[in-house]
C-alpha cells in the first residue's frame, strides 16, 4: 500500500523506529539510521524493546484473565507480531480493541490489518486528549464505559513530557473508566543504566518531534494515583510475571524498563 501524504521521509519517527528495534519492516530509511545510531549507542536496545512487547503479552493476558474483554491501547504504533487484539481474542474470543495513535503510517497499516476484524478498530487521535479519544466513533461503536476496560499505556508516557501534565491526563482517563477498569504502564527509567540514559533522551529530542523523557521509580508509580497495584507491583519489565525465572536473568534492571498494573477502586 502506499505511504499516507502527510508522512514526513526526512524526520525519523519514534513508533517507526520501534518496529524497526522489533524486526519489523514498517520503516523508512531515516528511522533505520537513527535507530542503528542509538544501537551503536545501547547495543541492548533490541532486547529492551523486546521486553517491553512481552509485557504488553502479558498484561492482557492477566487483564483477560480478570474478565476484561475491552481494551483501549493508547499510542499503539506501528502493527506487529503479538498486537492486543491478538492476544486478547486468542485468550477470549469476542474482545474487543480500539487502538489510538496519532502517526498516519501506523493508523494507515492498522486499518489495513483490522480491516476483516469486527471487534478490533484504530482512531487516530492524540492520546494527551482523553475527551477527544473517548467521544470518538470507535470508542463509542466497540467499548462500553459503564463496562470495565483496560487501558494500555505501553511505553507511551515517556514520551509525553512534564508540560503535557500526564498525570492528569491520566486522571481523566481513570474518571472516564467503571471500576474494575485496569491500568497498563511501561515505562522508560534512567535508574538502571544512569549512564547511557541521557544520551539516549538527547538523541531523541535532537531527531524526532516526541523527546524521550526518562522518569523515576516514584514519578512512575504516582501514575496509578486512583488504582490499586496487583502482584508483583511496580518492577523491571522481565521481573512482571514471567513465564519462566529465564525469562528475568541476573540484572533485570538493566532493561531500564518499569511495568506495573493496577485496577481502578
Amino acid at each position: 500500500m502506499s505511504e499516507p501524504n502527510e508522512v514526513d521521509l526526512d524526520k525519523p519517527n519514534a513508533a517507526r523506529v520501534y518496529d524497526y528495534y522489533l524486526g519489523g519492516s514498517n520503516n523508512f530509511a531515516v528511522d533505520r539510521q537513527m535507530g542503528d545510531e542509538a544501537i551503536a549507542m545501547w547495543p541492548e536496545l533490541p532486547q529492551i524493546m523486546q521486553a517491553n512487547r512481552a509485557f504488553l503479552r502479558r498484561a492482557v493476558h492477566c487483564c483477560v484473565e480478570q474478565g476484561i474483554r475491552q481494551f483501549l491501547d493508547l499510542g499503539s504504533g506501528i502493527p506487529t507480531v503479538g498486537n492486543v487484539h491478538e492476544v486478547a481474542q486468542l485468550a477470549a474470543p469476542g474482545s474487543r480493541v480500539v487502538y489510538v495513535d496519532t502517526d498516519p503510517v501506523a493508523v494507515a497499516y492498522s486499518k489495513k490489518l483490522l480491516a476483516d476484524n469486527a471487534d478490533a478498530d484504530i482512531v487516530r487521535a492524540d492520546a494527551r486528549d482523553p475527551e477527544a479519544v473517548l467521544a470518538s466513533d470507535e470508542v463509542a461503536a466497540l467499548l462500553d464505559l459503564d463496562q470495565p476496560v483496560a487501558v494500555m499505556m505501553v511505553a507511551l508516557l515517556h514520551f509525553i513530557g512534564d508540560e503535557s501534565a500526564p498525570r492528569e491526563m491520566i486522571a481523566r482517563y481513570r474518571d472516564a473508566l467503571a471500576s474494575g477498569s485496569f491500568l497498563c504502564i511501561s515505562h522508560a527509567t534512567d535508574e538502571g543504566r544512569p549512564d547511557v540514559a541521557d544520551e539516549h533522551a538527547d538523541l531523541y529530542k535532537e531527531r524526532t518531534a516526541t523527546p524521550l523523557t526518562f522518569r523515576s521509580r516514584a514519578e512512575i508509580d504516582g501514575f496509578f494515583e486512583g488504582f490499586e497495584l496487583v502482584e508483583p507491583g511496580l518492577v523491571f519489565l522481565p521481573q512482571w510475571r514471567p513465564v519462566s525465572t529465564s525469562e528475568v536473568g541476573d540484572n533485570p534492571e538493566r532493561v531500564t524498563g518499569l511495568a506495573g498494573v493496577g485496577r481502578k477502586l
